[in-house]
């Protein structure tokens, strides 16, 4: 145990750091969305309530992003991810700020009794899923305790557990106390359990308001469609978009590839069969630096990684090195150590399919020649001289996909914030892909026009007008039906044909109604015998007959209602605390100083190169 503790000692401050970082980043609100400018050198950030943020600050958070967006992403960080990075670490800064002064505001503070105590009974989430302190796959409180206790532990360890507990503490302190009084009632909770366990089953049929009236039927004067443009000017708002020429690249690997990782894997298995230690192997070759370091162990539960490796994890024959195993990440070579009836517990090298030397050799020598050409010609020229495709599509903010690439952030970016129509970008890539982009047009964000708003407003007051003359005709239907005809007979005289449907839930998708919309809920609001009026939903107008109803057991719901009870209450907190963070965001005054400094930044490097 004591060597243990000293080996796992690093990676414990590791995980120390971690759980750290992701209470900042995930706990309190944070997300990678966003923009910002680039290449701030120093200086004051920004301010909250009148509290400056210091470029130091704001750069170690940023830092503290990019790396975990490169650990967890293939692709390349690019200029437009680089943007939303620094904006995130912008917001979580303002973030932690305005935290660190409500907790001063109310003067929530942390003892260093309940420092020991937490550090003692409440151990970061990173650390409870480690090895080193589980017992049949269970964390054991005992183990980490005994750690705790130890001599072979450093200061440093308990340093950055002191930090950890020292700011998670005061936070938690001011979640509880913001989300202290969430109670759901037994009615709530009834109501709940009752849209998931009520069933009802139904006869129906739907008017369809286009084929039933044309549109010569209705009438409809300048004088409305003026109207209803002036009332909902905000609904005609057309976003920016360009039209681009684009050429591509494939970077995906092929069939030759797919053999270079197949004879790679095949070539470890026979090193490793042969006698080579698996650990070893698998520190110098696994591509999954995560369990490569502990020599490819890893702990695999049931439902929880991707069907061929759990397959394999828990099929094949304990202590035997298994043939390789393909998933989206590439082969995989495994040995089973040990199982129970969820846990495996396995050594594993991954062997990813990706670009061999020589042919990503080839296609980076293809990058350079595209690259030098879009410095002096347009991208027909190029397409000529290096035998490539063009190709014309239109982008909008937002929606930055390309055809042959995906998701092409950087070329959006290029295109609505640096491009001039007539520029040719430079080569840009993804994962997939090498591109470039011309900018061929380009349109701002604006408000449509009456004249071009007029179509489409036409179009939805007609259908509306359709809709309310569909609805007079669905009446009279309903009536004949609770006059004593039969929903069947008043079907057939109309042309139409009646659909079963259910038993279903308030919360289930019904073919034909779809889900939790008007004639859902209308199904519910009746008993057996009982037909509705006209119901519109999907554009659709319905006359629903209720054949039967299946209440929820009762019982049943006492016997779980303090369970769910909790459940419940702890998302309506969750949702409590972000709506707390949003005020405090909203009404904070937030000076964002970073377009000033980096504009100071680009003068001050212009001025060095000329001098």
């Amino acid at each position: 145990m004591m060597q243990a503790m000293r080996q796992n000692t690093k990676w414990i401050m590791l995980a120390v750091a971690v759980a750290f970082v992701a209470l900042m980043v995930f706990d309190w609100g944070m997300d990678l969305s966003g923009r910002s400018g680039t290449q701030l050198t120093g200086g004051e950030v920004g301010r909250v309530n009148g509290e400056p943020i210091t470029y130091e600050e704001w750069n170690a958070v940023y830092r503290q992003l990019y790396d975990q967006q490169s650990q967890y992403s293939d692709d390349p960080i690019g200029a437009a991810m680089v943007r939303q990075i620094e904006d995130a670490a912008f917001e979580q800064v303002v973030m932690q700020r305005l935290v660190a002064q409500e907790l001063r505001r109310r003067g929530i503070v942390v003892t260093d009794e309940e420092v020991l105590m937490a550090a003692r009974t409440e151990p970061p989430p990173e650390l409870r899923n480690n090895e080193m302190f589980m017992t049949d796959g269970q964390f054991d409180m005992a183990k980490y305790q005994q750690f705790l206790s130890s001599p072979a532990l450093g200061t440093d360890v308990l340093l950055s557990l002191e930090a950890y507990y020292r700011d998670a503490i005061p936070r938690s302190k001011l979640f509880y106390r913001q989300t202290a009084g969430v109670y759901v009632t037994d009615d709530e909770l009834w109501q709940i359990w009752r849209d998931t366990r009520d069933a009802a089953t139904i006869r129906y049929f739907a008017f369809n308001p286009e084929t039933l009236v044309t549109d010569a039927e209705i009438t409809l004067t300048e004088a409305e469609i003026g109207a209803w443009y002036r009332e909902h000017s905000d609904e005609f708002i057309r976003p920016a978009r360009a039209t681009v020429k684009y050429v591509t690249m494939d970077r995906v690997p092929n069939a030759a590839d797919t053999a270079a990782a197949i004879e790679r894997v095949n070539r470890l298995r026979a090193e490793i069969a042969g006698g080579a230690d698996f650990g070893e192997v698998a520190q110098r070759e696994s591509a999954d630096s995560a369990s490569a370091r502990d020599g490819g162990q890893m702990t695999v539960w049931k439902g929880l990684t991707v069907a061929p490796f759990e397959e394999a994890a828990f099929g094949q024959p304990v202590g035997q090195l298994g043939q390789p195993v393909l998933s989206q990440y590439g082969y995989h070579l495994i040995r089973v150590d040990r199982r129970t009836a969820d846990t495996a517990y396995v050594r594993h090298i991954l062997m990813p399919v990706e670009l061999t030397f020589a042919r990503d050799t080839e296609l980076l020598d293809r990058a350079d020649s595209l690259d030098v050409l879009t410095e002096t010609l347009g991208l027909d020229s190029i397409g000529k001289n290096l035998g490539l495709t063009v190709g014309e599509t239109e982008m909008i903010p937002g929606l930055s996909f390309l055809p042959g690439v995906g998701d092409a952030s950087d070329g959006a970016y290029w295109v609505f914030e640096e491009a001039e129509v007539g520029d040719v970008s430079e080569v840009l890539e993804t994962q997939s892909a090498y591109y470039a982009l011309e900018l061929v047009a380009r349109d701002e964000e604006r408000t449509l026009t009456l004249q071009e708003a007029t179509p489409s407003i036409r179009a939805g007051l007609i259908r509306q007008k359709k809709i309310e003359r569909t609805k007079e005709r669905a009446r009279e239907a309903v009536d004949r039906i609770r006059a004593g005809q039969t929903i069947d007979a008043v079907a057939e005289s109309l042309g139409m044909e009646v659909q079963d449907a259910g038993p279903f839930t308030r919360a289930d998708f019904v073919p034909g109604m779809g889900r939790m919309n008007a004639a859902i809920g209308t199904a519910f609001g009746l008993r057996p015998g009982e037909t509705s009026g006209a119901v519109e939903a999907n554009q659709q107008v319905y006359v629903i007959h209720v054949v039967s109803r299946e209440d929820a057991d009762r019982s049943a719901w006492e016997q779980q209602k303090e369970e769910q009870r909790g459940r419940v209450a702890q998302a309506l907190s969750q949702q409590r605390w972000e709506s707390y963070l949003s005020a405090l965001r909203t009404t904070a005054q937030v000076v964002d100083n970073r377009a000033e400094l980096e504009r100071q930044s680009a003068a001050a490097a212009a001025a060095t190169a000329t001098n």
